[in-house]
């Protein structure tokens, strides 16, 4: 379990995903990765797909349009709660605010990719990381 944990944590995605790639893997190699990886994800996949044919049936009801209005809040809702839980566990200083404040302007104002910020602030940390280590080794 302490393996599954530990490879679920240094990949992205739910539990269940990484648990079944691991497993897979462990089971019956590359192959049996693939089949078990596939096996957790489609049908959540298959289920979406079919609801998406069915709401489009029903997208200009009213009810439909309020309900989804409702689900918009709750996801900001909860995208809020992320945010400050990841707030709260971050790291505090110069550099991360700095890389907080470059990454929210580029994105929401200057429109840039997500992506590309992401790289950037990945090579600001690596940056700054390594201009710490060089100070407490001197």
């Amino acid at each position: 379990i302490l393996n599954i944990v530990a490879i679920a944590e240094s990949t992205p995605g739910p539990i269940a995903i990484n648990s079944a790639t691991f497993v897979g893997y462990r089971t019956a190699g590359v192959l049996g990765s693939a089949a078990a990886t596939l096996g957790v994800v489609l049908p959540s996949f298959v289920l979406i797909y079919a609801i998406s044919f069915v709401l489009r049936q029903f997208q200009e009801l009213k009810a439909v349009q309020y309900a989804f209005q409702g689900i918009r809040a709750g996801v900001l809702a909860l995208l809020c709660k992320a945010l400050w839980g990841m707030y709260k566990k971050s790291p505090k200083g110069w550099a991360a605010y700095v890389v907080m404040a470059g990454a929210f302007l580029a994105t929401a104002f200057l429109k840039i990719n997500v992506l590309y910020v992401i790289i950037g602030c990945a090579v600001f940390g690596l940056i700054t990381a390594t201009m710490a280590d060089r100070r407490a080794k001197k």
